[in-house]
């Protein structure tokens, strides 16, 4: 059966509000939930981008059941792998083993901050390989030391370990990054409900692990206020994950979507209260053999009459689904 899961958008919200969200979707019965990892939101209208690992902290403390993970982290540039290493080995002691670790090659909005530049496409995927070795055998315990063309450890060792280390999934978008996740993760992460990346991801080595997917939708009781709230805050969603990856700045978004009309976004994220909307929306991402899907209620004020539908409407018209060649 396919899990629907929540998405704590830390663009969109505060830190305080996020956790407060986190545990309304606990309570709604989201069956997992999911954060963002970034420096600076996609456009200045979001106006949020608080550190979500402080954030992870106090949700695993504020939550009991409802699983946490990254949604993705990026363990190259901004963050060492041995740091992202041990960050997530703390997230599985203090959630008591709901966390997972999704991980990336990561977005030019969050890395340049660190100054070095932002590397072409093959470079950062191999970074992220030599990252993620990195941190598999930091969980597996012990002092590891590791000189690669990227990253140097010197006898590093994680002092607090959980028995079973988080699941470690990694974000695909192409046939070199499926490859990757199926050799080295234990899921596989897509924000497209593309079934050929399902299908590499299965022929790397992925075939019977979980596979993630995410969507975008706007919820509210009127319909012409989410169209217009979803073309505010998420408009810069329609260039693309080749775009969206390059671009340094909420003012870079802003000027590339600035001819995406409301009409635009409202074909391509569902808005308003029409449950069947939604459900059809979610369908292609079934239909390709996800596993868990994602939602992304756009606008971080409007989160708890999201939360109230998706309770008593929402959850229980999508558990309803099943692919179609089951249906």
């Amino acid at each position: 059966m396919v899990r629907f899961g929540y998405t704590m958008m830390t663009e969109q919200a505060g830190p305080r509000d996020l956790v407060g969200h986190v545990v309304g979707a606990e309570r709604a019965g989201f069956d997992f939930s999911v954060a963002s990892d970034h420096y600076f939101p996609w456009l200045a209208a979001q106006g949020h981008s608080p550190y979500v690992w402080s954030v992870l902290g106090a949700a695993a403390q504020a939550t009991t059941t409802i699983p946490l993970m990254t949604y993705v982290t990026c363990p190259t540039m901004r963050y060492h792998p041995a740091v992202v290493a041990q960050k997530a080995a703390t997230m599985q002691l203090l959630s008591e083993g709901r966390f997972r670790l999704g991980l990336g090659s990561g977005e030019n909005l969050n890395e340049h901050v660190i100054g070095p530049g932002w590397p072409a496409a093959h470079v950062r995927l191999d970074m992220l390989e030599e990252a993620v070795e990195i941190i598999r055998e930091l969980f597996a315990g012990g002092s590891v030391n590791h000189h690669g063309p990227y990253f140097d450890v010197e006898n590093a060792k994680l002092w607090d370990l959980p028995d079973d280390p988080p699941p470690l999934g990694i974000a695909v978008s192409g046939d070199d990054s499926c490859e990757l996740a199926g050799r080295l993760a234990d899921l596989v992460i897509a924000i497209e409900p593309e079934k050929d990346l399902l299908e590499a991801f299965d022929r790397a080595g992925g075939a019977g692990k979980p596979s993630v997917g995410q969507l975008p939708v706007c919820y509210d009781a009127d319909r012409d206020t989410a169209v217009k709230r979803a073309h505010e805050q998420f408009r810069w969603s329609a260039g693309g994950w080749k775009v969206n990856a390059e671009l340094p700045g909420p003012a870079a978004f802003d000027q590339a979507s600035r001819y995406v009309r409301p009409e635009d976004i409202a074909e391509a994220i569902p808005c308003g209260d029409d449950v069947d909307a939604f459900v059809d929306a979610v369908r292609p991402f079934v239909d390709a053999g996800f596993t868990e899907i994602a939602l992304v209620q756009v606008g971080g004020a409007h989160q708890r009459p999201f939360l109230d539908w998706a309770e008593a409407t929402l959850l229980p018209a999508l558990r309803e689904l099943r692919p179609a060649a089951s249906a």
